[in-house]
C-alpha cells in the first residue's frame, strides 16, 4: 500500500472524462476535497503516475488546462514511453490516482499586455493564462508545434510555428515599445535563447520575462 503520509499530503481522486486531440490527452480528475482548493491559470499539479501496490511515488508535474467545482482537467502529451506516457494512454474513467493540490508562481502578472512562447507542453498553461486575462488586457502567443493534430484551441491571437522555428518567429514579431510581461516554458534551450533574446536584444528588463523550463532532452526531474 501507499504510504499513508502521501495521502495526507495528496488528494485522492477518479478520472473522469478522456477524451484525445492529436497526441494530448485531455483527462478530467474529480475529488470532493479539489471544490475548495484554489488555482491559479499556470500552475501544475504533482500525480502519482506508478503502480498502485507501489511502496513510493512516481510523480510527474502536469500544467492544469481548466478548473471547475470539484474537478481538475489536465491535458498531458504523450511522448516517448515513459512512466508519465503509460500513465496517460491507460488512463480511464473510474480509476483512482493521487495528485497534489495546485501550485507554483508560473501565473500571471499585472502588465499591460502579455507575450505567451513556447511549444505543446507550454500550450496547457498558456490556454489557462489566455483565458484568465483581465478585461482590457491583451495577449499573444507564439507556440511550436511539431503536428497540427496537436494544437490545442487557444484563445486570441496565436502564431502557431514549426518544429525549430521558435526563436525565428519571436525575433520577427512586432512588439509594442513598452514592455509587457512574457512567459516563456517549455523545452529550456528554447527557454534560455527566447530570454535572451528579449533581455538583451529587445531590452526588456529581466523581471518581465518569466521562465519555466519544463524539460531538456536526456535530463529526467526538471518539471
Amino acid at each position: 500500500m501507499k504510504n499513508r503520509l502521501l495521502e495526507l499530503l495528496f488528494v485522492r481522486a477518479t478520472v473522469g472524462d478522456v477524451t484525445a486531440t492529436g497526441r494530448f490527452r485531455r483527462i478530467v480528475l474529480r475529488a470532493e476535497p479539489l471544490r475548495t482548493a484554489g488555482w491559479q491559470p499556470g500552475q501544475q499539479v504533482r500525480v502519482d503516475v506508478g503502480p498502485a501496490t507501489a511502496l513510493a511515488p512516481l510523480l510527474r508535474t502536469y500544467s492544469v488546462w481548466d478548473r471547475h467545482d470539484d474537478a481538475i482537467e489536465l491535458q498531458g502529451l504523450l511522448h516517448g514511453d515513459g512512466p508519465g506516457a503509460r500513465w496517460l494512454a491507460a488512463a480511464a474513467p473510474g480509476t483512482e490516482v493521487l495528485l497534489s493540490k495546485p501550485k507554483g508562481d508560473f501565473v500571471l502578472r499585472p502588465a499591460p499586455w502579455h507575450l505567451f512562447v513556447g511549444e505543446e507542453t507550454a500550450s496547457v498553461a498558456f490556454g489557462a493564462m489566455l483565458r484568465a486575462l483581465p478585461a482590457g488586457s491583451t495577449g499573444r502567443a507564439v507556440v511550436e508545434c511539431g503536428d497540427d493534430a496537436d494544437r490545442l484551441p487557444l484563445p486570441g491571437a496565436v502564431d502557431w510555428t514549426g518544429r525549430g522555428g521558435l526563436l525565428a518567429a519571436v525575433e520577427a514579431l512586432t512588439l509594442p515599445a513598452e514592455p509587457g510581461t512574457a512567459y516563456v516554458a517549455g523545452e529550456a534551450r528554447d527557454v534560455q535563447a527566447v530570454r535572451r533574446h528579449l533581455v538583451h536584444e529587445r531590452g526588456w528588463p529581466r523581471r518581465s520575462v518569466l521562465t519555466k523550463p519544463f524539460w531538456t532532452p536526456g535530463k529526467k526531474g526538471m518539471e
